[in-house]
């Protein structure tokens, strides 16, 4: 006789949850870089936009404010907003972003931005790939890097004021390091987060994978900048 019920055993993996959660959070991450990469290409090869951006220091400077306010609205709200509102807010962080950097495009040749971009994604795709399969916790570790990260913020302030080349160079070649570390730390803490949060349905797991999104689009990106320092071939 066959039962008219049967069991299903329905094995739960966190390892295949946890690498589906940061496919998600990579597919976002990558559609912020290519919307900043398309900005900046669009604006540099616009002159209005140039002189618009970069003829008057209010609007330049606006926009650094603008994209400041940005995280910090994005960071502090994220939780509060609906999944959409989340997105649109990380996607226009991004435009704006692409449209202060699109001044690399002015400074340095093609080439030695591209040069530079294959060597930022091999190197953030290492210490990420790194920070997800270790067993290690890098806690420590990353209170660590914080505490460099907010050195190579006052040292990169002050040396606005002092311009001095050593100072330059000593912050260029630490943050490398801070943000290189930062990917594997922040990537190993993205996955905890979607192990601790990620059960509050559909749409808080596309805002965790939204905010984690903007954590490694932020490393990615400021390691590119430094790295094009002493990489990048100015015109």
């Amino acid at each position: 006789m066959i039962s008219a019920t049967s069991s299903v055993n329905v094995s739960y993996d966190p390892q295949l949850e946890a690498a589906l959660f940061m496919r998600k959070v990579y597919a976002f991450m990558s559609a912020g870089l290519g919307v900043t990469a398309l900005t900046a290409w669009l604006v540099a090869n616009s002159v209005t936009m140039q002189q618009l951006i970069f003829g008057n220091r209010l609007v330049f400077y606006g926009l650094l404010f603008a994209e400041l306010g940005m995280v910090v609205v994005f960071s502090s709200m994220v939780r509060k907003m609906s999944a959409s509102n989340a997105a649109i807010l990380l996607f226009c962080y991004a435009i704006v972003n692409g449209m202060t950097l699109s001044i690399i495009f002015l400074l340095y040749t093609h080439a030695s931005i591209f040069t530079t971009f294959l060597v930022t994604s091999a190197t953030f795709g290492t210490m990420s790939i790194y920070g997800f399969f270790t067993h290690r916790d890098l806690t420590s570790f990353g209170n660590i890097l914080m505490m460099g990260l907010v050195g190579v913020i006052i040292a990169s302030v002050v040396n606005i004021f002092t311009h001095s080349p050593a100072l330059y160079w000593a912050v260029t070649y630490l943050g490398v390091f801070v943000f290189t570390g930062l990917t594997a730390y922040d990537t190993q803490k993205i996955k905890d987060m979607n192990t601790l949060g990620g059960n509050g349905g559909p749409g808080e797991d596309t805002k965790l994978a939204l905010s984690g999104a903007l954590m490694l689009y932020l490393d990615f990106v400021n390691l590119f900048l430094l790295l094009l320092r002493l990489f990048g071939r100015r015109r």
